[in-house]
């Protein structure tokens, strides 16, 4: 099954360079239609350029302080000079959507 995502300019591009490999989501009711070996259609939302990848697993937490204990900072999307916190995911999902659905770290692959 092909699933379509959306995502801002820098993840996108850490994706298609092959750093980016967990990508970090909400463990909403659309998410939780994924499975190992789907494929997902991510779309630049600034350039509308479009790049396939393969699910390789579904990691599931309670939180993103979870997740966050369990991968490095670079295959989430950081740059070595950052600080990784978990909290920066609250500017997508809220505290409440988080406790609801619990997060989903989203293992890929770029197809070339």
């Amino acid at each position: 099954m092909k699933h379509k995502m959306n995502l801002h300019n820098e993840p996108f591009n850490l994706i298609k360079e092959g750093t980016k490999t967990i990508e970090l989501r909400l463990n909403d009711e659309k998410r939780q239609l994924l499975k190992e070996k789907d494929l997902i259609e991510f779309t630049n939302r600034k350039t509308l350029e479009t790049i396939d990848t393969e699910i390789i697993k579904l990691h599931k937490y309670s939180s993103f302080e979870e997740l966050y204990k369990h991968f490095d900072k670079i295959s989430m999307g950081y740059n070595i000079d950052d600080a990784a916190n978990p909290q920066d995911m609250e500017e997508y999902y809220s505290k409440e959507e988080q406790d609801k659905y619990g997060v989903v770290g989203i293992e890929i692959r770029l197809i070339k």
